[in-house]
Parts: C-alpha cells; structure tokens; sequence
C-alpha cells in the first residue's frame, strides 16, 4: 500500500491530481460553451457541410449576369438583390410570404423572394422585373398594364407583372377564371382585379399574335 500512497503523494506535489484535472477541464467547457466556441456553424463548411453564422461567398446569376456577395445565410434572396445589388424592383410589403409584391423567377418559376434564402439561390437562374424593360421596350404584360390601367399605388406591380408573366408562359390561352384562380397569390391593396384580368387576357393575346412575342423573356 505504501507505493500506492507515494505515487499518490506525487500526483498531488505535481498539480496533476485526478481531482484537479476534472475540475479544469469542467471550467474550461463551460466557459468555451458560454463564449460561443462550441457552436456547430462556426465549423468549416467543408469539413461539416455548415456555413456561417458569419458572411460566407454567394454567387447569383441574376438578368443574365453573374453576381458575387458575401452574405450571412440567413440573408433572403429579396434583401440581397435590393440592399447589396441595388435591384428594387421586387418590394417588401408584408415580408412573410402573402402578397406577392416580391415576386420573381427562380428558374422560369414564381417565388417570393421574401422567402428563399439568397444562399439558396446559387445555381439557378434569377429574374426581376427589370430584365423585361430592357432596351426601353416594354414586355407585352407591362404594355397591358398601362392600357388598362392596373396599378394604382404601385406597390404590387411588379409582382403581379412577374406573377402573370409566369402564367402566361404555361397558359397562352386562359380563361378569366384561370387568371382568377392562378393569380390568387397576389395581393393589390387598391383593388384594381378587374384591370389586371383584362391586361392578362390582351397580353395573350398579343403575345399568341406575335408568336410568343415576349421577346424580352
């Protein structure tokens, strides 16, 4: 017993005792925990397919062109194209998914971009409004627009624009009820429905005379 004791005596004489080393070790994970040091997104994105939470590289291809950021990932692709690329056209109005005002093309389909996450974005193919006024040429949906008077305020405009150019490119030929049912994801505070369903029905047509004559799209 009395080696047993001896080696004992040592551990203690050195700083090394059991003891001790359990009590370091609990401070030293408490305290990394309370700093933050243990969280899971500050990994590397390649050793743990995680980014952030600071800015990591995004790249958009937007109208065309190729654009590079860094962003936080939490940052929606609607913030990133108006705060960081100067692209306004989609508006925030209720900033949760309900009145389409932020309405663009992921891939020729109709997002909200108040819901889609920049980051989420990379690889595809973005389109805002801007992309169909280009070369001062209105797109045919915008031409009808303005004929039959369906804006007022202005707010949900370039939603609703995407919105029916969306549409129109699956259903060339709709009825007023299609345009009623497949519109429904946007909102106009104004109320100016009747207006919209009647520059739809002549952009077909203008557009089925021209032989798809979106030529911007």
């Amino acid at each position: 017993m009395k080696p047993k004791k001896e080696k004992g005596r040592k551990r203690e004489a050195d700083g090394v005792s059991r003891r001790d080393f359990l009590k370091g070790a609990g401070v030293a994970v408490s305290g990394s925990v309370l700093a933050g040091e243990t969280r899971a997104t500050a990994a590397p994105a390649g050793e743990a397919g995680l980014v952030g939470p600071g800015e990591t590289p995004v790249t958009l291809r937007v109208n065309g062109q190729t654009k590079r950021l860094n962003l936080e990932p939490r940052v929606t692709l609607l913030d990133a194209l108006r705060d960081r690329l100067d692209i306004t056209g989609a508006k925030r109005v209720c900033d949760r998914g309900v009145c389409g005002a932020c309405t663009m093309l992921v891939d020729g389909q109709p997002v909200y971009g108040c819901t889609m996450l920049a980051i989420e974005a990379e690889g595809h193919d973005v389109t805002t409004i801007e992309h169909f006024s280009q070369g001062g040429k209105l797109h045919p949906v915008m031409s009808a627009f303005v004929e039959h008077d369906a804006q007022q305020c202005g707010f949900c405009t370039p939603g609703f624009v995407m919105a029916c150019i969306a549409f129109l490119q699956s259903h060339p030929n709709p009825s007023q009820e299609d345009i009623r049912k497949n519109l429904g994801g946007n909102l106009c505070r104004c109320g100016t429905y009747a207006g919209i369903r009647e520059a739809v029905m002549e952009a077909a047509q203008t557009m089925g005379a021209g032989n798809g004559g979106s030529s911007n799209a």
